[in-house]
């Protein structure tokens, strides 16, 4: 089967209609105010609720729950401290919501079970959580099936693909890209992303 082509940041109704009609299999929406990727009209998600995912940053999982309800999303990417990330997975699922946990490419991480994972750079490479449009060594893999996220564009996918274990390759599913898609933070290139979701859909998972 084809990888999964999760298209995140998006803030603009036009960007949202473009990707999910050009096939991305998952929409991320930002919901973080100091991001320039941060959407501030969720009501954006309302026509495609089966693939959008509420991508929140917040100190306690009710905020996230509240969003999520609010607007009625079914999957969410909640990056929360780590003193609770256990506590805030176990709430949100018990809530019916599907997680794609953020998964940091760094050593001692506490390997929770969620639906997915999100493989992405360290923020102790980045400084920032989430996006960043910067790879990351793959070195430290999630514990379960995972979409694979870090500076991706149509350009490199198959490399960054290519360069998995087999071990771990069997558990991607997908690929999440952002700021590579973008023509100004926030605003998305059409032939980035249509040349992404088309790239992402030429690969396939055993």
């Amino acid at each position: 089967m084809s990888l999964l082509a999760k298209v995140c940041g998006l803030t603009r109704s036009e960007d949202v209609a473009y990707a999910a009609a050009q096939g991305a299999d998952l929409l991320g929406f930002v919901f973080h105010p100091p991001s320039q990727r941060h959407c501030a009209d969720l009501s954006l998600a309302s026509p495609w609720l089966d693939r959008a995912v509420l991508v929140m940053v917040a100190d306690r999982p009710e905020t996230i729950l509240t969003q999520a309800h609010s607007h009625g999303f079914r999957w969410v990417q909640p990056y929360l401290p780590e003193a609770i990330r256990e506590y805030g997975l176990r709430l949100l699922q018990s809530a019916g919501l599907a997680v794609l946990l953020p998964w940091a490419d760094e050593p001692g991480q506490v390997p929770l079970p969620a639906e997915r994972y999100v493989w992405e750079t360290s923020r102790t490479v980045t400084g920032l959580l989430g996006g960043s449009g910067q790879v990351h060594a793959m070195a430290f893999p999630p514990p379960g099936e995972f979409i694979l996220a870090g500076g991706l564009e149509a350009s490199n996918l198959s490399e960054r693909v290519g360069g998995l274990p087999a071990s771990v390759r069997a558990q991607l599913r997908g690929v999440d890209a952002a700021s590579c898609l973008e023509a100004a933070p926030g605003r998305k290139d059409p032939a980035k992303v249509s040349a992404y979701i088309l790239a992402a859909h030429a690969l396939e998972f055993p």
